[in-house]
């Protein structure tokens, strides 16, 4: 998994527009920002994931949580994980839609099996332009919830 973590302390307008907000709301822009830039992270791991059955790209899906601490991240998953463990799920039915653990194998690689990297390299070709997403939905948000 790729988090997209972004520092916003370097823009002073934001931060100050931030404050002015209610903790709903504030987490509310959060929330729409992460997964504007989470967004375009995901359109391009689609687009370099191999194809064979069309299964890896079916799993690529954005996730929201919220950390221990209150912030709010946003990152691309591949689905096929284990909810009581946290680990790959080898248990699930290889037929299953929703299960695509192998990702990884493509990623980095066996011993029988070369890595085709898809992942990483969509984070380095995307990762500006997910941070001016981010940027720019959170202006979008804040404005909009000001305005009210």
């Amino acid at each position: 998994m790729i988090d997209l973590n972004l520092d916003f302390s370097g823009l002073e307008d934001i931060a100050r527009d931030l404050t002015r907000l209610s903790k709903a709301e504030n987490n509310k822009v959060l929330r729409d920002a992460t997964r504007a830039g989470a967004g375009i992270l995901r359109e391009e791991v689609i687009d370099r994931a191999p194809v064979d059955t069309g299964k890896l790209r079916r799993n690529v899906v954005v996730v929201t949580q919220r950390g221990r601490s209150g912030e709010i991240t946003s990152g691309v998953h591949i689905r096929g994980v284990n909810p009581r463990t946290g680990g790959s799920d080898n248990t699930m039915k290889a037929s299953n839609p929703r299960n695509a653990f192998y990702w990884r194998f493509v990623e980095l690689g066996t011993s029988k099996l070369a890595p085709h990297p898809f992942v990483r390299p969509a984070y380095d070709a995307r990762e500006d332009e997910a941070y001016a997403a981010a940027v720019q939905r959170m202006n979008q948000a804040i404005d909009k919830v000001l305005s009210k």
